[in-house]
């Protein structure tokens, strides 16, 4: 980086940060929902049918043993990938709060 900051230079990396905020905020959801649905499973009475959606249709589950490893590892996933994109995000932000600083002391 050169000693020299501009305001394109601040802008640019203010919105790298946006764009991370936005992932994270969106695998933060998505964890949730996955959560949801592992507590619904969790609830259902295991005599009752569970169905998966494939496009458009919508299939019995034969394995819900399976389905739920399959969901706790896809949430699994997902919240590696949160922590990676959380630490990116720091490391963003710090460059972004020190080139702000270097700005305002040109």
């Amino acid at each position: 980086m050169t000693d020299k900051i501009s305001a394109e230079d601040l802008q640019s990396v203010a919105r790298e940060l946006q764009i991370i905020r936005n992932q994270i905020q969106t695998l933060s959801n998505q964890i949730n929902e996955y959560s949801v649905t592992l507590e619904a499973l969790s609830n259902q009475d295991e005599n009752r049918s569970v169905f998966r959606s494939f496009g458009n249709l919508l299939l019995e589950v034969d394995d819900r043993k399976l389905l739920i490893n399959e969901i706790n590892d896809a949430k699994s996933t997902i919240e590696n990938h949160l922590m990676v994109l959380t630490e990116k995000e720091e490391s963003i932000r710090k460059r972004y709060e020190d080139m702000v600083q270097t700005f305002e002391m040109e």
